[in-house]
């Protein structure tokens, strides 16, 4: 059996320091315990406050300090978010609590022999954990053992880098473990002042004691300890972490916020826990929900909610954090807050199960429609849904009546390059090569530009001029004849017609010119080919 130890030594400091916006991070911080410092960043320390000052002293050395409190449902969401990290590379993923959680920061243990082989051994194993953590932005120190609690003890003696402690078997677990203090398990914590009095802080100093002696002196809970986390003693069994249906997190703001920008930077910390969560069951998001509450104090009028709500649909289910967060930019950047808000709440429960597309070498037309696609996504963030238009094709010969504008859907967009690759139904045969040739022979090449109104030309001896130059017709008539229905009846017969300098207009005439009133008589220009 192998444990992979994932321990968070500042997790209560930094999980403090991410709701903070990016200027008040730079000054100096420091999170505060029952009556004094605990931690501070660095800012802090070169004016000369160091963890265990009390609080009046540390103000005294910084009147400028922030601090900070520990919040334990804060902390419980961040080791949540690591622990659905570790779900993506094993379904065996538990937590270690600690008997006090304000000394002893939490630590995620996966158990990962069953996963070596599909990740090629442990090292890669280790490089892709570590890769997935980045963007939860938190410290992180690993470690590995044959044991569970062996690994916990492991990490939190383990430092960053270089420093991790990583053990293959038993023996190498003991050896690694003799200089670590027992105040790392909670036995040892409860005993600490007579163990360190007698000069038995660490494991190695107790494993050479007689154990008979030290049971009667400090009773069975210690050595039972001690032996589990050597592996000399059958571990509990431990309480597995399972994945939500639905994903629910909250953070709250130090600060009111009054504008969108400061809403998108408390957004920015819960949309990795979201993708987090959807990466560990094979998903991608595809709707999810932002709601702002506002100060309770501002919502005595009936106009003011309870909470803003901002609803965000994809196209395309995607686990792309750049993406995700370009399109609740943008969104937020178009809303107008009724009252400062205090808290924000991310909800979602439409993800798409299966993993995303493979990453492609060369340009296909799969990735070209996901690039369309995100552009009118963001776009329509941008600019409104109803700001973005397509052209669609209406049953009218008239070529000013044969198209219209409608509001483009990006979702029908996505529909279409998901069904690409599909073979033709057999329901549905092809059409032979014959009847397609003869097809594309009787419809004749359409401009792609049109006039708003077609333009009067000149004549002379009944050949059309445009800009006092003869044209030269070079393909036609193409007669079309509609409208009875809603106007009078257009009869035309189009030409293609080349310019002096090489160029191509559309061109037409009146099918009768005798029975059509003056003004439609002659020659009219109606599009030009690019």
């Amino acid at each position: 059996m192998l444990w992979i130890a994932l321990h968070l030594p500042r997790l209560s400091f930094e999980s403090w320091l991410a709701v903070l916006s990016p200027e008040q991070r730079e000054q100096p911080a420091a999170l505060m315990g029952a009556r004094d410092v605990l931690m501070c960043n660095p800012a802090a320390q070169r004016l000369g406050v160091r963890p265990g000052l009390q609080r009046v002293t540390a103000l005294a050395l910084a009147p400028q300090l922030q601090l900070g409190r520990i919040d334990a449902a804060r902390d419980r969401q961040v080791l949540t978010s690591v622990a659905h990290v570790a779900l993506a590379f094993t379904p065996a993923v538990c937590c270690a609590e600690p008997s006090e959680p304000a000394a002893a920061p939490g630590t995620v243990l996966l158990q990962v022999q069953a996963s070596l082989r599909y990740f090629g051994g442990l090292t890669p194993l280790l490089q892709r954990l570590r890769a997935a953590l980045v963007p939860l932005n938190c410290t992180v120190q690993f470690a590995s053992a044959p044991t569970a609690q062996g690994a916990a003890v492991l990490a939190c003696c383990a430092g960053n880098g270089s420093d991790e402690l990583h053990a293959t078997d038993l023996p190498q677990l003991e050896g690694l473990l003799g200089a670590a203090p027992l105040w790392l398990i909670g036995a040892g914590r409860a005993q600490w002042d007579t163990l360190d009095s007698m000069g038995l802080g660490t494991f190695g100093a107790l494993r050479r004691l007689p154990r008979p002696a030290l049971r009667r002196r400090f009773g069975p809970a210690l050595l039972d300890e001690i032996d589990t986390v050597l592996g000399m003693r059958c571990e509990p069994p431990p309480a597995w972490i399972t994945l939500p249906e639905t994903f629910e997190a909250r953070i709250e703001l130090q600060t009111r916020a009054d504008t969108t920008d400061q809403l998108f930077h408390g957004a920015q910390l819960l949309i990795e826990p979201l993708l987090a969560w959807a990466r560990a069951q094979q998903a991608r998001v595809r709707r999810y929900t932002l709601f702002m509450h506002h100060e309770r104090h501002r919502r005595q009028g009936a106009e003011v909610p309870v909470a803003t709500e901002l609803s965000i649909a994809l196209a395309e289910a995607s686990c792309d954090a750049a993406h995700i967060s370009l399109l609740l930019r943008e969104r937020l950047a178009h809303l107008s807050l009724p009252a400062p808000t205090l808290e924000l709440r991310l909800h979602c429960a439409d993800v798409v199960r299966g993993s995303p597309h493979s990453a492609e070498l060369f340009a296909s037309a799969r990735g070209e429609r996901e690039g369309l696609v995100r552009l009118i996504e963001r776009l329509q963030a941008r600019l409104g849904a109803e700001q973005v238009q397509q052209l669609r094709p209406m049953a009218d010969h008239r070529p000013e009546c044969d198209a219209t504008f409608h509001a483009v859907s990006a979702d029908a967009v996505g529909s279409t390059s998901r069904q690409t690759g599909r073979r033709p139904s057999p329901a549905r045969p092809a059409v032979p090569e014959r009847e397609r040739s003869n097809a594309q022979a009787i419809s004749a090449p359409r401009p792609v530009w049109l006039l708003d109104e077609p333009q009067r030309l000149a004549e002379r001896q009944s050949r059309p001029l445009l800009d006092g130059q003869p044209l030269q017709l070079l393909c036609g008539p193409e007669r079309i004849e509609a409208g009875w229905w809603d106007a009078p009846l257009a009869g035309r017969d189009y030409f293609i017609a080349q310019t002096s300098d090489g160029a191509l207009v559309w061109l037409y005439r009146a099918r009768l010119p005798l029975s059509v009133a003056e003004d439609a008589q002659g020659w009219f220009v109606h599009g030009r080919f690019g």
